[in-house]
């Protein structure tokens, strides 16, 4: 074999490896551990001034790769104290919070949902995007409107007392607007209509960070400028996925 053909080889092997181990990586969005088998921090997947200038980017830099960061260490690090959920994806765990052993439950549900919660979060931002389809219709459907949809979800995300998210879920073909304390997210199956519990569970399909660490260098305490700002980030392609998916 000459030099040519076996480096040719060599190279087609490494590019072939890059794209399984690319394949990979873009599942571990929502939790597929790495090679060693703990989560990972997902890439942002894109520049930290994107969002510019509804999001600044020391915003999205410390956000994601300070406060995401320490969700997924600590999620590793319980994991690493119950050796039965070793090889769970994170909707896995996410979805059976119940089931948990009890000595790591609160840690799964605290910083597991910090993993879930912001790994979604990176994928529905992005300007320029408008409103499709299916997502349009659905929204009328629900709501009767997109400013409906607006003000009741604005309304949702100012009442959160402290820190939490606003989500719109899919549930039963209709699209519905709830809220979650700290990190918790539609999808876990904790009691509901219980203080401080999502009283409505479903898939998500969009969603807003209220706590402060999202939007106080920009934004203060004006938690209502941020709210609204936040139309003009919103990745409405990946939310007409969602309600297509």
């Amino acid at each position: 074999m000459n030099t040519d053909r076996r480096d040719f080889i060599k190279a087609s092997a490494i590019i072939t490896l890059g794209a399984a181990t690319n394949a990979s990586k873009a599942e571990s969005l929502f939790g597929i551990q790495g090679i060693t088998g703990a989560f990972e921090l997902p890439p942002l997947g894109y520049a930290y001034d994107s969002l510019e200038p509804f999001i600044d980017a020391q915003t999205m830099q410390i956000h994601h790769d300070k406060h995401h960061l320490v969700y997924v260490t600590k999620l590793n690090e319980a994991i690493e104290k119950e050796i039965s959920l070793k090889g769970k994806t994170l909707e896995e765990l996410i979805k059976n919070i119940n089931g948990t052993p009890e000595s790591v439950r609160g840690a799964i549900r605290n910083h597991g949902g910090g993993h879930w919660n912001h790994s979604f979060f990176w994928q529905i931002l992005k300007k320029d995007t408008k409103p499709g389809e299916a997502s349009t219709a659905a929204i009328n459907n629900s709501f009767g409107s997109m400013e409906n949809l607006k003000k009741e979800f604005e309304k949702t995300a100012l009442g959160v007392f402290g820190s939490g998210w606003a989500w719109v879920i899919l549930k039963d073909g209709k699209l519905l607007i709830t809220s979650t304390p700290n990190q918790d997210n539609p999808l876990m199956d904790l009691p509901t209509g219980q203080a401080g519990i999502a009283t409505k569970q479903g898939k998500p399909i969009m969603a807003i960070d209220v706590w402060e660490h999202a939007y106080y260098l920009k934004y203060q305490n004006k938690r209502a400028d941020y709210v609204n700002a936040f139309w003009n980030v919103l990745n409405w392609d990946k939310v007409e996925a969602l309600v297509k998916g």
